[in-house]
């Protein structure tokens, strides 16, 4: 019986890491061996799987690479593989959170949030900004915040970055803004008037927080309840750093930017 095609790049783990290292280039059956850490025996029945399918070619050098249906299959495979790794690595956290306000095309390239992990919440310190996050954040030069919840403890950074000259743009939905303007209205007035700070408003109801600096990005989802639960995604890939940058912008464009109080 025929493989298919998808049995073929994806029903073993061997064949599919053939198939990404000769991604890289061309690759001697010994660099193969080397770079995935195997023997033969292990291996070569997978290469030669992938020479039968046409995926893979072999030249008289016994060197392998790539057969031109065999780029066009790997090209579309990768994000397809970061995808389910995206998922794959936190499933609870995203089955039980809502990303409806990550608009489609930036959940079709979800894969691009990379290598990030989670800041989990330190039941003796729920209510505290985790250090990891705080510290990146007050190194930051440049910061850009969409912010749908209140937290008095943001307030204090958004001042000392501030005041740092760093250069900020905030993005408040309207109950954000409404409670500063109403309990922290000096601190609104101060940032406001700071020539570095960027203030905008947003009226839409969403369920997210959206963190982008040069060092770093964090993404705060909401539980399907609605209800904010302290877990933080972070990461320092520059793919994640653009894909939150975007996101950033995508509410950028749908707010309205603060003149005065």
């Amino acid at each position: 019986m025929k493989t298919s095609l998808i049995d073929l790049a994806f029903l073993s783990e061997k064949r599919k890491d053939v198939l990404l290292l000769l991604e890289e280039g061309p690759k001697t059956g010994d660099e193969i061996k080397t770079a995935l850490n195997v023997n033969s025996t292990s291996i070569m029945p997978q290469i030669k799987k992938l020479k039968e399918g046409r995926l893979i070619e072999q030249d008289d050098r016994n060197t392998y690479k790539l057969s031109e249906i065999g780029e066009i299959v790997v090209e579309k495979m990768e994000p397809l593989l970061n995808t389910v790794r995206v998922f794959e690595e936190n499933y609870d956290y995203w089955t039980n959170h809502d990303f409806t306000a990550i608009p489609e095309y930036l959940l079709n390239r979800i894969d691009e949030l990379g290598n990030y992990f989670m800041l989990e919440p330190d039941l003796n310190r729920l209510f505290e900004i985790p250090e990891d996050f705080r510290s990146n954040l007050l190194e930051s030069k440049h910061v850009k915040m969409f912010l749908s919840y209140f937290n008095p403890l943001h307030v204090e950074i958004y001042l000392e970055l501030a005041r740092k000259e760093a250069e900020i743009c905030l993005i408040l939905t309207e109950p954000v803004f409404d409670r500063m303007k109403k309990d922290y209205y000096e601190d609104l007035k101060f940032l406001l008037e700071s020539k570095n700070v960027e203030i905008y408003t947003c009226e839409k109801s969403v369920t997210l927080k959206d963190v982008v600096t040069e060092r770093f990005c964090s993404l705060v989802l909401f539980d399907k309840k609605g209800k904010f639960d302290h877990q933080r995604l972070m990461s320092f890939d520059e793919s994640a750093l653009k894909w939150c940058e975007e996101l950033f912008s995508y509410y950028k464009d749908r707010s309205v930017q603060l003149e005065k109080l």
